[in-house]
């Protein structure tokens, strides 16, 4: 792969139009923009990241995530590409130093397919397929359809909803560049090749779309014709992982210590754990000039954050041939440093034990997993039976956007994970008080 071909200002779904702009912007900080005007990301601030929402303590929702994860994205990207610059400079004529503003916007972008209650709305849209009342719909749908629905990804509806021409939207989704799109796609293959992960990049309804966007962008096709599509992944994807292993779990952490899962003394070493043992004592020093611990924390979490973007630029150029040539294998986390990839997985380890199976964390998965599966059981059945009274009340509730008169059957289930994904914990839990008579309008 080589950079002039994979940083492209084209847009899809506009790509025979060639208007000329006012250039206060580029193309990729306009996408950008779209991003953070849209309904889809606004929607985030009532989506659950890990810990339930809302509380008499900040955590973080999915829309804070995503704007902290944009802006260590952005850091990387402009280290790697100043640095880029320096190692390659006849590149300086192409779209290079536009690297940080690329990233930033996938980074935007990375959380919004991702439906409410956190990992676990994932799961149960896909284990409703797999294991609950949507197995009957096995043998009426292709092979290949059905691999999307017991995997359900919320990267891979991420992509759809950038992409896909909903009813009354403007062509091509949100007509975002080329680049962008192919950074947001963390697993570059189709359903047939999700595996044990249960991890995809595209449905079988965007998989030419994909297709177009990385022969454009020149990405490395893997896969022999007539198999499972498969590429290399685009470069700056690494980048937007990055971006987003270091806040999520770092910010974890940090969450977890408000709500006092953690202590004080534990935040402290674990975060110390990324400082050179030669500038402890600086960090430190410079942490007693407060008194508020919080404060000393938020010091802290953001010495970690450099140190990770540091590392993650460094590894990312140390391997760039690697990464071009499509034989990089992991993550950057996995290959920075002994030393910070051993803290890092000391928070990781952590994480596992102390937060992500703490009761606040489990209560809101099982809670999330009841209202998920009982909407889609309802919404299924009135997609598949429009003609039942009870269905018709159920699809007048959904916006005329969602195509539920498709002509297959995948379509219509499509529309269904289009319409549930949308929505935001409060809308989702509102919605199943009602249709199961918890929860009545004012009269």
């Amino acid at each position: 792969m080589n950079w002039k071909q994979l940083i492209s200002n084209k847009r899809f779904g506009l790509e025979s139009l060639h208007t000329k702009r006012k250039e206060d912007r580029t193309e990729f900080q306009r996408d950008y923009d779209r991003l953070i005007f849209s309904a889809p990301f606004r929607r985030l601030q009532n989506k659950t990241q890990v810990f339930p929402l809302p509380g008499s303590i900040f955590v973080h929702n999915r829309l804070t995530h995503s704007l902290e994860v944009s802006c260590v994205g952005r850091s990387l990207g402009n280290q790697v590409a100043a640095r880029l610059l320096e190692r390659c400079p006849e590149l300086s004529a192409t779209h290079l130093s536009e690297i940080g503003a690329i990233v930033s916007a996938a980074c935007l972008a990375h959380d919004l397919g991702n439906p409410p209650f956190g990992h676990s709305g994932e799961k149960a849209i896909g284990t409703y397929f797999s294991e609950g009342k949507g197995q009957e719909l096995r043998s009426l749908v292709s092979e290949a359809e059905w691999e999307d629905l017991i995997h359900f990804e919320g990267n891979a509806n991420a992509f759809r909803l950038l992409t896909h021409q909903f009813q009354g939207r403007r062509p091509g989704g949100f007509v975002m560049t080329y680049s962008t799109l192919a950074s947001i796609v963390k697993y570059p293959f189709s359903s047939a090749l999700a595996g044990k992960k249960q991890k995809f990049g595209f449905f079988l309804s965007e998989e030419q779309d994909f297709v177009r966007i990385a022969d454009e962008l020149g990405m490395l096709r893997l896969s022999p014709a007539g198999a499972p599509v498969r590429y290399a992944r685009h470069p700056l994807v690494y980048l937007v992982e990055a971006a987003d292993d270091i806040c999520y779990q770092v910010m974890d952490i940090e969450d977890a210590y408000k709500l006092k899962i953690l202590s004080e003394e534990e935040i402290k070493r674990l975060f110390l754990g990324f400082v050179q043992e030669e500038k402890r004592g600086h960090v430190l020093e410079i942490c007693r000039m407060v008194d508020d611990v919080n404060e000393q924390v938020a010091y802290l979490r953001s010495t970690v954050i450099g140190v990770m973007i540091q590392a993650c630029a460094d590894t990312f150029l140390a391997h760039e041939a690697e990464i071009l040539a499509g034989t990089f294998e992991g993550s950057l986390i996995q290959r920075v440093p002994d030393g910070v990839r051993q803290a890092y997985e000391d928070c990781a380890r952590t994480a596992c034990q102390k937060i992500y199976c703490s009761k606040e964390v489990l209560d809101i998965e099982l809670a999330g997993y009841r209202v998920i599966t009982t909407l889609m059981e309802l919404m299924m059945d009135a997609v598949r039976f429009p003609e039942k009274a009870y269905s018709q009340l159920l699809i007048q509730r959904m916006s005329a956007q969602y195509e539920v008169q498709s002509p297959s059957l995948y379509g219509k289930i499509q529309a269904v994970l289009d319409y549930i994904s949308g929505m935001t914990d409060v809308y989702a839990l509102d919605l199943y008080r009602k249709i199961i008579g918890n929860s009545l309008p004012a009269v």
